[in-house]
């Protein structure tokens, strides 16, 4: 067994990043003490040590004292060592030193503090920069700034750090893991015409503001032709995703979303028990998409999610907020209260990528009561609106080079690629982009 050293302040804090890097993560047992030392020490089984450089939390002696701006770095270096399994490594804090002796090494990264950094998400709670939906976007994350979003940082530190103890002759053998891919699927509008003035908005608009009168046109005939029961419904998309997760050996998750007063919230709730029903009886898993301004209001969590358990006749404890509304720490802290199970809603609206740096599910931390949660996080990698909505000039072909390059990289650490395409994501203004969901699912490469 492991011997862990820490420092003897922001316990609370070391605690939970150690726990999640060595326990839940790499799957080493290990006994933590602490003491009043100045780095981190992990002493092995045969008395060979890590020393991992306190670069962080030594600089703040108080409680919470590090909750600033400030202590974000305005900028990065890269550095290279034997360890490391990328061209380079991030050093979010810390710096390039790695000395390596016969019985020690000392690494100046501080793995944990950065680490820490990305998974509690703490610099989106200092950094007040908001969209216009009340979301931190990832342009002014240090992730975009310095150009590893798209790099899952974390596994790389976990990765250094295994390299680090092997080569000091670690007993214990770390914890199995394979490449999973999850599929999911927000429902945010169950159908599109569900009534006479339901899909007239996109018409009127494709007339207007898209100057396409061809568009409109098509969009129109195909209103007519489901209201009578001519056509399918445009987003009455669930069986044709079942067929596809079902032909590659999947299983998806679809979150259902319910209507209230906010406009983004314009479900027609009568339908809910029926997709519900179509879901449950193909053996497809179902979970909850809170309305739009649930993110920071318990009751209205609750509320909402009651009002969907009660039309589909069943529990929900898994899901993803609407329109990825977060705020850090509120929002685990509802889901956590609200005794949910996985949240999957960390990634950027704005843009594809690594917003925990991780491709792994973990225990996620409240940065104000310094506790650790029983909730779990899944970290979304991909949507699909992060491109077509917010990359409005890319093309198809590179979006779907985009989506497989990820997927390469999460395959590289064996974690959880989290895809999401929502039911409503074919047809009309999509259209370019729908062939793209079947060709990444049917990828001979997993």
């Amino acid at each position: 067994m492991l011997k862990i050293l820490i420092p003897n302040n922001n316990i609370n804090e070391r605690k939970y990043i150690i726990d999640i890097l060595l326990n839940e993560f790499l799957g080493l047992k290990y006994n933590l003490e602490i003491k009043n030392i100045k780095n981190y020490e992990i002493i092995l089984e045969n008395g060979n040590k890590v020393i991992i450089e306190d670069n962080f939390f030594n600089k703040f002696s108080k409680e919470l004292e590090y909750l600033n701006e400030k202590n974000i770095p305005e900028k990065m270096e890269f550095a290279k060592n034997e360890f490391i399994v990328e061209d380079d490594i991030p050093i979010i804090y810390g710096n390039d030193k790695v000395e390596v002796k016969k019985n020690k090494i000392v690494c100046g990264i501080d793995i944990f503090a950065s680490s820490f950094f990305m998974l509690t998400r703490w610099e989106e709670y200092v950094n007040k920069t908001r969209d216009i939906h009340n979301r931190f976007p990832a342009y002014a994350s240090l992730a975009y700034k310095n150009n590893f979003l798209d790099r899952p940082v974390v596994n790389e530190y976990l990765e250094m750090l295994w390299n680090m103890l092997k080569k000091l002759g670690i007993k214990q053998e770390r914890k199995k893991r394979e490449f999973e891919f999850i599929l999911t699927h927000d429902v945010d509008v169950t159908y599109k015409y569900t009534s006479l003035l339901s899909g007239t908005r996109e018409i009127v608009g494709d007339i207007i503001k898209r100057k396409n009168l061809v568009l409109a046109l098509n969009n129109f005939l195909n209103k007519i032709l489901a209201h009578l029961k001519l056509k399918k419904d445009p987003f009455d998309t669930y069986d044709y995703l079942m067929d596809i997760s079902e032909k590659v050996g999947l299983k998806s998750y679809f979150f259902l979303h319910s209507s209230s007063s906010a406009k983004q919230d314009i479900n027609n709730d009568k339908y809910l028990k029926k997709v519900g029903y179509k879901i449950k009886k193909r053996g497809h898993y179902l979970g909850y998409h809170p309305s739009f301004d649930a993110y920071n209001n318990f009751e209205l969590f609750i509320k909402d999610k009651e009002k969907i358990e009660n039309m589909i006749e069943q529990k929900l404890d898994i899901g993803r907020a609407h329109f990825l509304r977060f705020e850090i720490p509120t929002t685990w802290q509802i889901w956590e209260d609200a005794k949910m199970k996985w949240d999957s809603s960390l990634s950027y609206a704005d843009k594809e990528g690594f917003r925990c740096g991780v491709c792994y599910e973990y225990s996620v931390f409240n940065i104000i009561t310094r506790k650790k949660l029983n909730l779990k996080e899944k970290p979304l990698i991909v949507m699909e609106g992060s491109f077509t909505t917010y990359q409005p000039n890319i093309t198809p072909q590179e979006m779907k080079y985009k989506i497989k390059y990820l997927i390469n990289k999460v395959k590289k650490y064996n974690g959880e690629f989290v895809f999401l395409w929502h039911n409503s994501s074919f047809g009309g203004n999509w259209k370019k982009f729908e062939y793209i969901y079947e060709e990444v699912l049917n990828d001979k490469s997993f």
